[in-house]
């Protein structure tokens, strides 16, 4: 038997979204918002010189710089009022995640709903502002020290280079916010995933450019392309993949009915923690990065040194991404997930695995099979992102989408599409009520 939901799933087409002006405006504010963004990436900061400020990047963007600049959306490149991006929130609400385990007040604040959690995004934010402060105050300093891309330096051109990018990254926080709250999936990831999306055109013009000068060959090129569809694919079966734990509810009675017992399921994510594990690491390999590879020209000797080890390629650079990686799979489904709240829900609400003790032993068996799956999780990010830096560095092959950003896209793309689909089928519930409602009015007629 077919579900209303399904059915309604099923009956999803271009007719019901034309029918959905809701759904329309949130998708045309997230469009316009998106576009004031991609705006903002072209305003360059004051008392900077354009041309030693791209002699500089050309020599350094094949490392971590390079990638920043892909998220940033070519903002690092162009030195544009947003080229820390929303890097120093995604750090900020890392510090606050790992404070709260450690904090009896900020664990106290998660647990009190939606007020405790407006006052860790208040948190959040004025973390924010500070990392923001003072990457652009190590930005302004980097700059100043390599070469002739700052006109006149000095504490005037500090100052305003800090007041610009705080002012900058505070923006696509709020931005970020009214995404979320105002249009289409979640702010501060589409913000990541259009700056991505936006370097595709330039990397296949570079693709085409290797070939025309015969740098590349035509069956590399085919090999590559078909090497990202492999990604993809094996991104969003992954991404899908769910261990489902059986949950039997007893018979029960309301009132004088006798309700049979009713059989369902806990679904567990292979990859609860989602694309954040990935962002996270990148966020912190960039925060220190940024500042030493500008600078790493004029910059002391143990600085030139960590910025060739942390360069693409570099076994250092591999084990702390791999490291920070599975370090964040790990801690956050430990956040997103609470074994304990589950195992207390299913037992409020007499539900049980079978086999297994409501309560205590609940807990421990669900955190037993969550664990065992966030291993094979979390070394399904590491490959994903790793394997296309390997081929960079170690084969040459222009592989412009890295795994992390193949990541970033196809997980913001599905989310995205299933709030699509989640408004379209709260429409049309909307249209079966009313309709249900004019039937009866006109039968009392």
């Amino acid at each position: 038997m077919v579900s209303a939901a399904e059915q309604l799933a099923a009956n999803l087409n271009f007719k019901a979204f034309s029918k959905a002006e809701e759904l329309k405006k949130r998708i045309w504010f997230t469009l316009g918002a998106l576009l004031v963004y991609r705006l903002g990436t072209y305003i360059p900061m004051p008392g900077i010189d354009p041309e030693a400020l791209a002699n500089v990047f050309r020599q350094n963007q094949s490392g971590l710089l390079g990638m920043f600049n892909m998220f940033s959306g070519g903002a690092v490149g162009r030195m544009a009022i947003f080229a820390l991006n929303i890097m120093p929130y995604i750090s900020a609400a890392i510090i606050i995640q790992l404070l709260t385990v450690v904090s009896p007040h900020l664990e106290q604040l998660k647990k009190e709903g939606e007020q405790g959690r407006k006052q860790i995004n208040q948190y959040t934010r004025y973390g924010t502002v500070l990392l923001a402060a003072l990457q652009g105050y190590g930005i302004a300093v980097g700059l100043e020290s390599s070469g002739n891309i700052v006109i006149d330096p000095g504490w005037f051109f500090r100052f305003t280079t800090v007041i610009t990018l705080v002012g900058g990254t505070v923006f696509l926080m709020w931005l970020g916010e009214q995404i979320t709250a105002r249009g289409v999936g979640n702010g501060i990831s589409l913000i990541i995933f259009a700056g991505i999306i936006a370097e595709m055109p330039a990397a296949l013009v570079g693709t085409l450019e290797l070939i025309r000068t015969r740098a590349l060959t035509w069956a590399i090129a085919i090999g590559v392309f078909i090497m990202a569809l492999a990604v993809i694919a094996f991104i969003v079966f992954m991404e899908r993949a769910q261990r489902r734990l059986i949950v039997q509810y007893p018979k029960r009675q309301i009132g004088n009915k006798m309700f049979a017992g009713e059989s369902s399921h806990l679904p567990l994510k292979l990859n609860t923690a989602g694309v954040i594990p990935p962002i996270f690491a990148s966020s912190l390999l960039l925060l220190p990065i940024t500042i030493a590879q500008m600078s790493s020209a004029q910059g002391p000797g143990w600085l030139t040194d960590l910025t060739a080890l942390l360069g693409r390629g570099q076994p250092l650079y591999f084990v702390l991404y791999v490291g920070m990686i599975i370090f964040f799979a790990f801690f956050y489904t430990s956040i997103v997930f609470n074994v304990n709240d589950t195992a207390d829900n299913l037992k409020k609400y007499n539900g049980f695995i079978p086999g297994i003790r409501p309560g205590k032993q609940t807990a421990e068996y669900i955190d037993y099979v969550l664990t065992r799956i966030t291993v094979v999780g979390a070394l399904y990010l590491a490959f994903v992102c790793v394997l296309p830096e390997i081929l960079i560095a170690k084969a040459g092959v222009p592989f412009y989408f890295g795994g992390t950003s193949l990541l970033i896209v196809v997980s913001v793309t599905m989310d995205t599409v299933a709030q699509v689909q989640s408004h379209l089928l709260a429409h049309q519930y909307e249209g079966l009520i009313k309709k249900a409602k004019i039937g009866k009015g006109r039968r009392k007629r």
